[in-house]
C-alpha cells in the first residue's frame, strides 16, 4: 500500500477504496451491496479509531484495509436484511399487525 491518509480521506467511491488498498472485489457484488459494505466499513473504521487512537497513519491504513476486507466478507456470508444496518430494516411498519400482537378475549 503506497497511498497516504490524506489520499484516503478524499475517496468517495466503494471501488476507489478497493483500488486504494489494492484489494480484489467483484464489481457486480459491489454494485448490489455498495451502501451496505460502505456502512459496515464505516462502523469498523469508527471502532478502530476508538480502540486505537494512537496509531500511526500507516498502521491506521493497514487496519482500515483489513476492515474493508471484513466488511466485504460480511455480505458474502450474510445479507443486508440480516445485518440491519439501516433504519429501514429496524423500523416496524405502521400499517401492519403481527400475529404476536393479536390476542383473544
Amino acid at each position: 500500500m503506497t497511498g497516504t491518509i490524506e489520499e484516503f480521506k478524499k475517496i468517495v467511491d466503494a471501488e476507489a477504496y478497493f483500488q486504494f488498498f489494492n484489494l480484489p472485489y467483484d464489481q457486480h457484488f459491489v454494485n448490489v451491496n455498495r451502501l451496505h459494505i460502505l456502512k459496515k466499513f464505516s462502523q469498523f473504521m469508527y471502532q478502530i479509531d476508538e480502540q486505537y487512537p494512537n496509531l500511526s497513519a500507516a498502521e491506521k491504513l493497514e487496519k482500515y484495509s483489513q476492515a474493508l476486507q471484513q466488511a466485504y466478507q460480511v455480505f458474502i456470508e450474510s445479507t443486508p436484511h440480516e445485518q440491519k444496518l439501516f433504519k429501514v430494516f429496524n423500523d416496524k411498519p405502521k400499517n401492519v399487525v403481527t400475529l404476536t400482537e393479536i390476542t383473544s378475549d
